[in-house]
């Protein structure tokens, strides 16, 4: 069991879990045991053996050292330990357990300037910049709009920052930009993570991709799970056997030269789900680093055209998606709450630049 354990820090929690499959429950379950991690089974989830299920669900952890904690004792499902060649059926619940409880991060109050669009007893909207971690986790234990929060909210009587039942109900990347809401009261998390789950919240979001983008309006529909490959990126899978269920539905807003202006809209919201998508389909976002946008995919082989690019990547050093709307039912009033944003200065001065070149084509 050591050996699995070796590079799975508690502090990693929020990189291994998805918001919409956890359940933040690190009781003692079992004497002597205690639950790190849990994920259900979505309602299709075709029959999977259980390593294969949670090593596409957990960061560090590689099937061998997984194979090695069923052995262990440590996997559970609805309860009950299983071997790696179980085979996970839709809505079971599957847990890794340790026999020492989860170490808390404590979360740290920082005095960090958020953009509030909207606050009332239950729940806020932010604005959240390019550049601010959502979360702490693996290298990122400060400097976060969690600890941002902390410290507004740190005169609210009801807010507890360490508390899961609290705050953040989804989350967008650390190098996009965007809207998100956040809890003020467990009743207010519980009915908008409900709503996240059912799918019911209005999402959308501006991206710019490499390439001309033929269709007006298009559907991606693929499971998305960890690269088999590398680790640190996501893959969509086709066949449906790896991964989760995700649809992302794109309309065409501006065709500019080598790029597109694309609108993004979330049917769900799996981890890196738009980035993914679009490059499944030869539309990578432009700068994202990470799934090689951050080269020149398209264009010409002039020096001049080059050095445009390269200016494009300075202006807007990070991948160009921004959460620009996002609706929602208030979790008390009942009413329909809808937020719209606008684009961040520095999408805005590419999306200039591009377009100034689409209309020229002096490059």
């Amino acid at each position: 069991m050591d050996e699995f354990l070796e590079d799975m820090d508690d502090e990693q929690v929020d990189d291994l879990l998805l918001p919409e499959d956890s359940e933040e429950t690190p009781a003692e379950i079992v004497p002597g045991l205690y639950e790190h991690f849990r994920f259900v089974a979505d309602k299709g989830q075709s029959l999977l053996r259980v390593d294969k299920f949670l090593v596409d669900r957990m960061f560090s952890a590689t099937r061998n050292r997984i194979q090695l904690a069923a052995e262990a004792g440590c996997i559970l499902v609805n309860g009950k330990p299983v071997k790696s060649n179980y085979r996970v059926k839709p809505l079971d619940v599957v847990s890794l357990v340790m026999a020492r409880p989860r170490r808390e991060l404590e979360i740290i109050p920082e005095n960090i300037p958020l953009n509030i669009v909207y606050e009332d007893d239950d729940l806020l909207v932010v604005n959240k910049p390019a550049g601010l971690v959502v979360h702490p986790g693996h290298g990122n234990y400060t400097g976060t709009l969690v600890n941002a929060l902390a410290y507004y909210l740190k005169d609210d009587p009801y807010y507890d920052p360490s508390d899961p039942r609290l705050g953040l109900v989804h989350r967008i990347d650390k190098d996009t930009s965007g809207l998100l809401v956040v809890a003020k009261k467990p009743e207010a998390k519980a009915n908008l993570s409900m709503q996240f789950f059912n799918k019911t919240t209005k999402r959308k979001y501006n991206a710019l991709v490499w390439g001309i983008v033929q269709d007006d309006e298009g559907r991606i529909e693929g499971n998305i799970g960890r690269d088999l490959r590398d680790r640190m990126q996501m893959a969509v899978f086709p066949e449906g056997e790896q991964g989760k269920h995700a649809v992302t539905h794109y309309t065409v807003l501006e065709r500019l030269g080598y790029v597109t202006l694309v609108e993004c809209r979330l049917e769900t919201g799996r981890t890196h789900q738009i980035r993914v998508h679009m490059k499944y389909i030869g539309h990578t976002l432009f700068n994202d680093e990470r799934y090689g946008g951050h080269e020149i995919l398209k264009g010409t082989t002039f020096t001049k055209y080059k050095q445009f690019v390269q200016n494009c990547f300075a202006i807007c050093p990070r991948q160009a998606l921004h959460a620009k709307t996002l609706g929602f039912i208030h979790p008390t009033t009942g009413e329909e709450m809808f937020f719209d944003s606008e684009i961040p200065s520095d999408m805005e001065q590419l999306i200039e630049r591009w377009r100034l070149y689409a209309n020229t084509k002096e490059l």
